[in-house]
């Protein structure tokens, strides 16, 4: 009886899946072996987790992608991951009015950069292509035909001129079931008609048919179950008069061919799931229907609302991965990466603005986090968009970076500002400055000094500690660090305490005054850490500069 009743099954799958694969067909045989132990709810996470998810992100290619984006792609990835299955990219572009170039490129770049490879996708190939919806276009356009056939859908005729009309003589006009029977669809035309109108190229399009009267049932694994009533629900536009496909349709359509398990996405794609489930039964496809998981709002740092692209320039804060250059003045947003985040502390943040595993643990690798991370503990509620905590992740991450791999980092910015140093001096710099900056330009900006001889000094501070009785001394000083060898940091220590017990100084006496002839200031690194980075012939020109700068500004009395 089982036997019969899986093959039964497994050919209505076959000849109604005409876009599925091979692997679409095991991964049917798969549920209906779990059918026939019991197991037939797609909704029930046990079930679900018996087969290798595969999760989509599927972002539009309008302009720069926001950071909660890349949240909302992290999540997919992790999951994905932990359960050894696979993520997507797939470009959803079907709104060709909002199409931005170079949007596409900057979504690849951006998940490169913060280290969430797609297993298949734009740019990154795979059997369930394509994988931009522009490219899908005559599929889409099969299955809106095949739902008007099921009667689930219909075409409608009513020009553009004549829906405003109507908008603008009632007010909060809707296209649904109490205003369909008044307007010129398949509805209300004959059906020779209707498809004589098709035939002849009339301009229309196709709308989902919602029946009143239905309590519509989402299961969300974040938010639980979700009611909507259908007589709250418009005919959504499937498919438009220019032949391309709705969000709506599209979504459901390459979910479905991609075989796409579980959909994980911004919480403000939830009012949009009743229609998704509606089309899912309008197509016999709701026993292969993914599951859902709606990720909770990221919230402006200050205030109420969510985060916007805009909030970026009223805060002075970064709200995407990247740097953005628009078309105007006004489309250019400055990015993580470019104000100095490394990818990892970007990811740590993310992961955490809005899911916690619990406990006191804060900075989690990406192992770890794939290996940590659960939907379960997804919370419902907005998470706060904190930047000051985003800096300390970034401040950690630096910190415990390798000194060799903060050089890579830093030998672009030093560049750019035309500083021509090695390898192993740049690690020397990453080494002396990393538990002192925030962001990774501030080795090359905070620290210019280790680059480029001292700007300014700090006058404040040589008013207090010099006198011209020091002249001789620093002189004779510089004459001795001029050929002392070795010029390592513990062997300067140990030389320079030794003279300075030999004048009968104090530490306090001299050592202040050495870190402003090396830096200019009070802050920064350890005095004879920074000489040893400097070099002996670099230490010895700054002491005599400083020397210089020192009797001028006591010859004029400051």
């Amino acid at each position: 009886m089982v036997g019969g009743l899986l093959l039964e099954k497994t050919a209505t799958f076959a000849a109604t899946r005409s876009e599925g694969s091979l692997r679409s067909l095991a991964v049917m045989v798969r549920f209906l072996a779990m059918t026939a132990n019991g197991l037939n709810d797609l909704n029930n996470p046990l079930t679900t987790s018996m087969l290798k998810p595969r999760v989509r992100f599927a972002p539009s290619p309008t302009g720069a992608l926001h950071i909660g984006g890349v949240r909302t792609a992290l999540y997919n990835y992790l999951f994905a991951k932990q359960h050894g299955g696979t993520f997507i990219l797939r470009i959803e572009d079907t709104d060709q009015n909002r199409f931005v170039p170079g949007a596409e490129a900057y979504i690849i770049e951006t998940l490169k950069w913060v280290g969430l490879l797609p297993d298949e996708g734009v740019a990154f190939g795979g059997d369930a292509g394509p994988y931009r919806q522009s490219d899908r276009k005559d599929i889409y356009q099969r299955y809106a035909r095949e739902l008007v056939e099921r009667g689930h859908a219909y075409y409608a005729f009513d020009t553009p001129d004549a829906l405003d009309a109507r908008r603008q003589s009632e007010e909060n006009f809707t296209y649904n079931y109490l205003t369909r029977s008044s307007l010129t669809n398949g509805l209300t035309l004959s059906p020779s008609e209707a498809q004589a109108r098709v035939a002849a190229g009339e301009p229309c399009v196709v709308r989902l048919l919602v029946e009143p009267g239905q309590a519509i049932h989402v299961r969300d694994l974040v938010r639980g179950d979700v009611v909507f009533q259908s007589s709250e629900l418009d005919d959504k536009v499937l498919l438009k008069a220019d032949g391309m496909p709705t969000y709506h349709l599209a979504n459901i359509v390459d979910d479905y061919l991609m075989r796409i398990t579980h959909v994980i996405r911004g919480e403000e794609w939830l009012p949009s799931t009743a229609h998704h489930v509606l089309l899912y039964r309008g197509f016999g496809w709701e026993d292969t229907m993914p599951q859902f998981a709606h990720l909770p709002l990221i919230l402006k740092p200050f205030g109420n609302g969510k985060l916007s692209k805009r909030d970026g320039a009223k805060f002075g804060i970064p709200v995407f991965p990247l740097e953005w250059n628009g078309a105007t003045p006004d489309e250019h947003f400055s990015g993580f990466r470019d104000t100095g985040f490394l990818p990892e502390a970007v990811i740590n943040f993310l992961a955490l603005l809005g899911w916690h595993p619990g406990g006191e643990q804060e900075i989690f690798s990406l192992s770890e986090l794939i290996e940590a991370f659960s939907i379960e503990h997804i919370s419902k509620g907005g998470a706060r968009f904190d930047y000051e905590k985003a800096k300390w992740f970034n401040q950690k991450y630096i910190q415990a970076a390798d000194n060799a791999a903060l050089a890579t980092h830093i030998r672009p910015l030093a560049a750019a500002k035309g500083y021509a140093t090695s390898d192993d001096f740049l690690a020397k710099v990453a080494a002396l400055m990393k538990e002192r900056v925030t962001f990774l330009p501030d080795f090359v900006e905070e620290g210019y000094y280790l680059f480029e001889p001292v700007r300014h000094y700090d006058d404040e501070t040589l008013q207090k500690k010099w006198n011209a009785g020091l002249t001789p001394i620093f002189e004779e000083l510089t004459a001795r660090l001029a050929t002392f060898e070795p010029f390592e940091s513990g062997d300067l220590e140990g030389v320079v305490k030794n003279f300075i017990s030999e004048k009968g100084l104090k530490p306090g006496d001299v050592l202040p005054l050495l870190r402003l002839a090396f830096a200019g200031t009070m802050k920064g690194p350890a005095v004879f850490d920074m000489a040893a980075a400097l070099g002996r012939a670099e230490t010895v020109e700054r002491l005599r500069r400083f020397l210089a700068h020192a009797a001028s500004f006591h010859a004029v009395g400051v």
